[in-house]
């Protein structure tokens, strides 16, 4: 038995595509592609009268954990340390395993209702850190979203932490299966002396695939501290330690000199951009223009929307006079989530893993493919997601998730965060 979606245009990012066709659904996979397909006896085909089919969003660097965390109560803060000192570390210090899956939960719901089918997700709660992972990704798996998940290895606690950190990246990598598969994560450079950059190299050379998940220079701070406390900057010890390839994956990135940008480029690691996020944090404008053809988005610790976060880049990169190719932005989500799979992601062609929504937009002006970047930037949002699919199963219809209440994720939210934030005052 399979799905046959009929009647409705099927859009391709790059190069883009606008196409009145018919997709039929088997399993997890898009089987066949046509202008009108003849769904078999026990197909269930659904109508769609005009509206848009759009591949599945991705977010590349994501923070599942911080959802927990919004409207908390913050001291006066004056800058980047301040946020990390004041309010990030005592906060991630705060979660413990049940929080943590209840923010995987929350999360994950806020993301298919967003239409992001994909989230690659950096944690961290260093007073919980065995089976984080894991309880990340049954809150996950409740909601039905994908996860590519892994562990902030840091030494800011100590080496024992440390080690702990470094167990449960590359346990939950080994294992990880089905709609999710793991990474060796790490915190920034100047959270990580000699012995914990090792230690993150020999990780992902046991891991056999090069998968390693890390924001880079996201504040001048990255640099300063890596410089003073460990004699470099975080690109030359990130190189001589042999951490930067096509299969690395970088986040923000707005404070490289052009020099060690072009290393970074040059041995072809994605490079996520997260708008939103510098924004709020004031770290500065990312010079996303600059960032090669392996460039994506993430959303970090902001909402989950990816049409918002793509807007976003858009438009900020128009106001620094370096627009960027939006398009190419979101479908190397997909290139990315596709390495890490090893199966297609995103095109909307037989073989390909069913990800996708469908979107009600009626737009005021005509849609082709040609103008198709247009739309994601000054129409299209995350209002109009309507239905969302996932490895071939709906898990949203009608605006309605299948699988669990969001009044039922909201209380156990917001109890989980009354009581985290609870335990970070108890610790100030």
């Amino acid at each position: 038995m399979g799905t046959v979606l009929k009647g409705g245009y099927v859009v391709e990012l790059e190069p883009a595509l606008v196409e009145r066709v018919d997709l039929r659904i088997e399993g997890e996979r898009i089987v066949d592609r046509g202008p009108d397909l003849a769904p078999a006896p026990d197909d269930e085909v659904v109508a769609l009268s005009g509206k848009l089919v759009f591949p599945g969003l991705v977010s590349a660097h994501h923070r599942l954990h911080a959802v927990l965390g919004r409207g908390m109560p913050n001291p006066p803060l004056e800058n980047y340390q301040d946020i990390l000192e004041k309010v990030l570390w005592p906060y991630e210090n705060a979660l413990d395993l049940d929080a943590v899956q209840v923010a995987g939960c929350a999360g994950g719901l806020e993301a298919l209702q967003c239409g992001t089918t994909t989230v690659v997700d950096l944690h961290s709660s260093p007073r919980a850190v065995a089976g984080s992972l894991v309880r990340l990704a049954r809150g996950l798996h409740e909601v039905g979203v994908r996860g590519v998940l892994s562990y902030a290895v840091s030494d800011r606690l100590g080496a024992i932490a440390r080690e702990e950190g470094l167990e449960e990246t590359v346990s939950f990598a080994k294992k990880a299966k089905g709609r999710f598969r793991g990474q060796v994560g790490a915190a920034p450079c100047f959270m990580l002396a000699p012995d914990g950059l090792q230690g993150v190299a020999e990780a992902v050379k046991s891991l056999g695939n090069g998968a390693l998940h890390m924001p880079l220079a996201e504040d001048p701070l990255d640099e300063r501290l890596s410089t003073e406390r460990y004699g470099a900057s975080p690109v030359a010890r990130l190189l001589e330690a042999g951490l930067l390839s096509p299969k690395s994956q970088l986040a923000h990135v707005g404070h490289l000199e052009w020099a060690d940008l072009a290393q970074v480029i040059a041995t072809g690691a994605w490079i996520v951009h997260t708008p939103r996020s510098n924004q709020g944090l004031e770290v500065g404008y990312a010079p996303a223009l600059k960032f090669g053809h392996r460039a994506t988005l993430g959303v970090d610790a902001v909402s989950a929307d990816l049409f918002a976060e793509a807007q976003a880049a858009y438009l900020r990169s128009r106001e620094a006079g370096q627009p960027i190719d939006v398009l190419r932005y979101l479908a190397n989500g997909h290139r990315l989530v596709s390495q890490l799979f090893e199966v297609p992601v995103g095109p909307m062609r037989p073989g390909a893993l069913a990800d996708l929504l469908i979107l009600d937009y009626l737009p005021a002006t005509p849609l082709s493919a040609g103008n198709l970047a247009w739309h994601v930037v000054f129409g299209l949002g995350s209002r109009h997601v309507e239905a969302v699919m996932v490895d071939g199963v709906w898990r949203m219809w009608a605006r309605r998730a299948l699988s669990v209440s969001p009044t039922v994720v909201a209380e156990q939210a917001r109890e989980a965060a009354a009581a985290v934030w609870a335990r970070m005052a108890e610790s100030r």
